[in-house]
């Protein structure tokens, strides 16, 4: 099985030092990982979530870096508080460099138990606040001569997996919105792209896989490893560089090879 690096393994970014990032669903899992990546680059990071204990250990556990993540507690599928906030922190702090859109909900689910509501609530939780963050943070980016936005999109849609009908509506529709932003943006000098995660070892998708299920999804991966966030958060950071400057619209696998 290939190793994951250490931190100290990892690149660092000159150009994002400094940078003001903002995260959606950043208290754990692959959120956290990003977040502790643009924390190890000296970046000026918030991050939303609902999750308020991991959150607050995430802080905790980075309290002794030059610069801690700011913590936001933000109901993301309460879009005019979402806007509201992220305007305020602008106001107070100045305009975001980057956004990365990671927040999301797996909750699996039979095409018989889908009701109006819950497809509402999934496409909430799911698609509809990639939009209007990205819509409150245009205008300081746009101000500042560029931007970059990073949507994680899923592999799960890609292999057609089962139970996770609205999961994986939700998550087509955001390569759809991501080459949207990026012609739209562009000419702003705004950059959108798009990471598609694999099954990534985290403590909510160890709930879902016996040893066995996860031997099975390793065995399908060309390259024998588990991913881990930091795999995902190494993407985000050469992404959100300046060392991918003309990089755009597109969709960026980081799956070992699943198929």
């Amino acid at each position: 099985m290939l190793k994951p690096l250490t931190s100290e393994q990892r690149a660092i970014y000159p150009s994002l030092r400094g940078k003001r990032v903002l995260v959606t669903g950043g208290g754990s899992g692959i959120g956290a990982g990003i977040v502790q990546g643009f924390v190890r680059q000296g970046c000026d990071v918030t991050f939303f979530d609902i999750a308020e204990e991991d959150s607050r250990a995430l802080v905790e556990s980075l309290s002794g870096v030059q610069q801690p993540p700011i913590f936001q507690r933000v109901d993301l599928t309460d879009i005019e508080a979402v806007q509201a906030t992220i305007r305020k922190l602008i106001d107070d702090n100045g305009p975001f460099d980057i956004l990365i859109n990671n927040a999301a909900n797996d909750d699996r689910h039979t095409i018989d138990q889908i009701t109006e509501a819950y497809w509402e609530n999934r496409l909430n939780v799911n698609l509809k606040h990639l939009f209007f963050c990205a819509q409150a943070v245009v205008p300081g980016m746009r101000q500042k001569g560029g931007g970059v936005i990073v949507n994680l999109g899923s592999i799960s849609w890609h292999l057609g997996l089962e139970g996770l009908t609205l999961y994986q509506t939700a998550k087509a529709a955001i390569e759809g919105l991501n080459r949207s932003l990026a012609r739209e943006l562009g000419p702003d000098g705004i950059r959108s792209v798009c990471i598609v995660p694999g099954n990534v070892q985290t403590p909510r998708q160890m709930k879902w896989y016996t040893p066995e299920g996860e031997a099975e999804i390793v065995g399908a991966q060309c390259l024998k490893g588990r991913l881990v966030p930091d795999d995902i958060a190494a993407m985000a950071l050469f992404l959100a560089s300046d060392d991918a400057r003309l990089i755009t619209a597109h969709e960026y696998f980081v799956d070992a090879g699943w198929r």
